[in-house]
């Protein structure tokens, strides 16, 4: 049982061009008893998202829509919708995703054992059979378990396998735990701001209870917004971790892991370097991708590695088609 005999439940969306999903996204929200407000913030889409987002408003008052003046990314969304709110818990829903029925209640009997309660997610592919749907964690989580700093943001480091990392989960959160520490998403970040967003909730004490699948349902894309980063997202991203360091009196754990998360980022934004300069021709920012710590230079010559025979190959394939036309 909770210690709120009542607890409410606001649901925030950040949504940009998701006509497609967001009157199912809403309606999912709008079936849970508990939800009572749901506050969808428009990224300034160019589609029909705001009007299809209207039309699905059940007429109970619990629905609130504003849209951005232009896109500002999905944190900066985020903060508009949680300075709307009123109720004692928030969630996070995103406009491709859903609630299954049931699930707000699920997580609410966990309330009183966290700040923080998120649930393993189900995660079907866009346009698959939902019943098709696995679980992010897998089999990995039989029953609630705390989750600290160190093994949150070790989640988050990316790894040849399964991704399972609990920056994708959609927690409820106590809204005046929010308020106490004066906690909001990073606006500069179009990338793991999730991830920038939990962690400094448990750097100021968050206490985070990770229970089993209660029926968030998260749609994969292929063509995702993170899937679609810039090289100043990976940045935002990856200094992300420094500020933290210097914003928390953490111990050996947290900084190992924080460092480890740095670097895994740094991989991955010295790779997008590397491609800029090689077409660039500029040998000096080429050799400066490989001036970093262990194992950025690794990860780039194992890129590289995989790389040159798939180069060789499409021109081969590409003098062929050239001589065949011939």
């Amino acid at each position: 049982m909770t210690a709120d005999k009542h607890p409410t439940v606001a649901i925030i969306m950040a949504v940009h061009n998701a006509e497609r999903t967001i009157a199912r996204a809403i309606k999912s929200a709008l079936a849970e008893p508990e939800v009572t407000e749901v506050v969808v913030v428009d990224d300034s889409s160019t589609d029909m998202t705001l009007q299809i987002a209207q039309s699905a408003d059940d007429g109970s008052g619990r629905l609130m829509i504003g849209k951005q003046a232009q896109n500002l990314g999905p944190a900066a969304a985020r903060n508009r919708a949680l300075a709307l709110i009123t109720a004692d818990w928030v969630g996070i829903l995103d406009g491709d995703d859903f609630l299954l029925p049931g699930r707000t209640a699920g997580l609410l009997r966990y309330t009183d054992q966290a700040d923080m309660v998120a649930d393993d997610m189900w995660q079907v592919r866009e346009g698959g059979d939902e019943a098709e749907r696995h679980r992010l964690m897998g089999d990995q989580l039989s029953g609630p378990r705390r989750v600290d700093f160190p093994e949150f943001v070790a989640s988050n480091v990316s790894r040849n396998r399964q991704r399972a990392e609990l920056g994708f989960m959609k927690p409820l959160i106590r809204r005046s735990f929010l308020q106490e520490h004066h906690l909001c998403y990073q606006e500069q970040m179009r990338l793991g701001e999730d991830y920038e967003f939990y962690a400094r909730a448990l750097g100021n004490g968050g206490r985070l209870l990770l229970v089993p699948a209660q029926g968030y349902v998260s749609v994969v894309r292929q063509n995702s917004l993170s899937g679609r980063h810039t090289i100043e997202d990976l940045r935002n991203l990856r200094d992300c971790d420094h500020q933290l360091l210097q914003d928390f009196p953490l111990n050996k754990r947290g900084q190992r892991a924080l460092r480890r998360h740095y670097l895994s980022v740094d991989c991955r934004l010295q790779w997008r370097l590397l491609i800029v300069a090689v077409k660039r021709k500029d040998l000096v920012a080429c050799l400066r991708c490989f001036l970093r710590p262990w194992p950025v230079p690794a990860y780039l010559l194992k890129q590289l590695l995989c790389e040159i025979p798939r180069r060789l190959q499409c021109e081969r394939w590409s003098r062929g088609v050239s001589s065949s036309s011939l």
